[in-house]
């Protein structure tokens, strides 16, 4: 019995020996040559088989090629359409309605003024002043040297026709509406507010006004027509 115990022991130890006393055998990955070439995505294969199912086939299926383009074209044009509606609808929104188009210039009949009167009109709310210039206000205004203005105007810049002065009834001072046939200077006007003197064309000419009264634009029809805007 004691020998078959030593025998059992020694037998392991025995065999562990000679599979160290042999030489290893190690197994080397085949060799494969170096590429450059990227891998396509069918050679890289699809976990959930997406390249293959949704793949469109143009020789199997040459008018599901034509389906997607179709949609695509259609789905552009639509985009595009809208893009142009709002665009137009915004340059739109921006012009000026009829009513303001309408209100932007006014005609008016001056063969009833007689020379050396004033009437008072109105154009986009505001009070406007048409006198019909007597020939000594017209030489009295041609005649007035420049260095005498405050703000230097001829009156031949100022009044497209002689006979007719078209001013803007609002005092340059404060705002306030001058009136007519008043003030130091033959056919001109006078602000009661603060004393500002004014000439047959509308220039200023004392008190405190820094300018002269604006002219509006305008032109005449005919001889006793004008349209003002």
């Amino acid at each position: 019995m004691n020998a078959l115990r030593f025998a059992s022991r020694l037998a392991p130890r025995a065999a562990s020996r000679v599979a160290l006393s042999q030489p290893r055998v190690t197994k080397t990955a085949a060799f494969r040559p170096f590429s450059t070439k990227p891998q396509t995505l069918d050679e890289l294969g699809s976990v959930d088989h997406g390249y293959t199912d949704d793949r469109v086939d143009v020789v199997a299926e040459p008018e599901r090629r034509a389906f997607t383009y179709l949609l695509l074209s259609t789905v552009r044009f639509a985009y595009a359409s809208t893009a142009r509606v709002l665009v137009v609808k915004f340059v739109a929104s921006m012009s000026a309605s009829a009513e303001v188009l309408a209100l932007a210039t006014a005609e008016f009949e001056l063969g009833h003024v007689e020379p050396g009167n004033t009437i008072t009109v109105s154009w986009r709310g505001k009070p406007i002043f048409i006198r019909h210039r007597t020939p000594a206000e017209i030489a009295e205004g041609a005649a007035v040297p420049m260095a005498h203005l405050r703000d230097q105007e001829t009156d031949e810049e100022r009044c497209t026709k002689p006979e007719f002065a078209v001013v803007v009834g609002i005092c340059t001072h404060l705002g306030c509406v001058p009136i007519s046939d008043a003030g130091e200077f033959s056919g001109g006007w006078f602000c009661p507010c603060h004393g500002s003197h004014y000439d047959s064309s509308g220039r200023i000419r004392k008190g405190p006004a820094p300018l002269n009264m604006e002219v509006p634009p305008y032109s005449f029809m005919d001889d006793t027509k004008i349209i003002i805007g």
